[in-house]
């Protein structure tokens, strides 16, 4: 709930840009094309779960076509953070990250209009495409005695005692040693717009997605392992049409 709240203000600093901003386009809604850029939350992500860059275009009054495309963090449900004596944290027992590319396709269909100059436009869409994961070494700094340090992927065999991780390596170490695993992702989703305005839109989508690998991803080697995920998530996002 910490998470959330922190992350609620973004949606609202949006509309009241939205709100207060002096524009001539009130209550005209029609568009050809909006370009839309989004940050992510969803139980399979941290604080931030991921970013998205959406693409639509008007097919007719009620539906739309998208192409969008997203990145993401993906964790397993079994991960926690410790704090460590020197003020660090670190994820015991972790491995490996999965970090997932998703070119995706949908369609988005209206349901209900918002009355010009008020209310929130509420519409449904479903879109796929395949995922393209990359699975990175997790490093942690490892005290091998009270003078000595190592920097190294975790292992459960080698790295026994967490009370010996001091933090964990730096951003994107190993980014280099990464494997590749493909996949594919479907989501559905409710999508609540607010804004008064042509040119600008605000909004949250909340929805559902499912997304398997063809093989297991080894977050953490001592617990279970999967390569079929699923998630609830909302993104906030913000962009402009035309």
């Amino acid at each position: 709930m910490t998470k959330l709240k922190l992350l609620l203000p973004l949606l609202f600093i949006f509309v009241a840009i939205d709100t207060f901003a002096q524009r001539d386009d009130i209550g005209n809604y029609e568009y050809d094309k909006e370009y839309l850029f989004g940050v992510n939350k969803n139980t399979n992500g941290g604080l931030i779960g991921g970013f998205v860059f959406k693409v639509g275009t008007r097919i007719t009054d009620e539906q739309f076509s998208f192409w969008s495309i997203e990145l993401s963090n993906v964790k397993n449900p079994k991960e926690v953070r410790y704090n460590t004596v020197l003020g660090n944290s670190y994820i015991f027992g972790k491995s490996n990250y999965l970090y997932a590319i998703r070119p995706q396709y949908g369609r988005e269909i209206v349901l209900f209009k918002k009355a010009p100059n008020q209310g929130v436009q509420v519409s449904a869409l479903a879109a796929f495409g395949p995922s393209l994961g990359l699975i990175a070494p997790y490093y942690i700094e490892y005290a091998l005695n009270r003078v000595e340090t190592v920097s190294e992927q975790y292992d459960p065999e080698v790295h026994q005692s967490r009370f010996n991780i001091l933090g964990t390596g730096r951003l994107f170490q190993g980014i280099g040693q990464s494997e590749l695993a493909i996949g594919a992702n479907v989501k559905a989703a409710f999508n609540f717009e607010f804004g008064v305005f042509r040119s600008n839109v605000t909004g949250l989508e909340l929805g559902y997605m499912l997304e398997g690998f063809t093989k297991e991803i080894p977050l953490i080697p001592t617990a279970e392992n999967r390569q079929l995920f699923q998630s609830v998530y909302f993104t906030f996002y913000y962009g402009f049409r035309k």
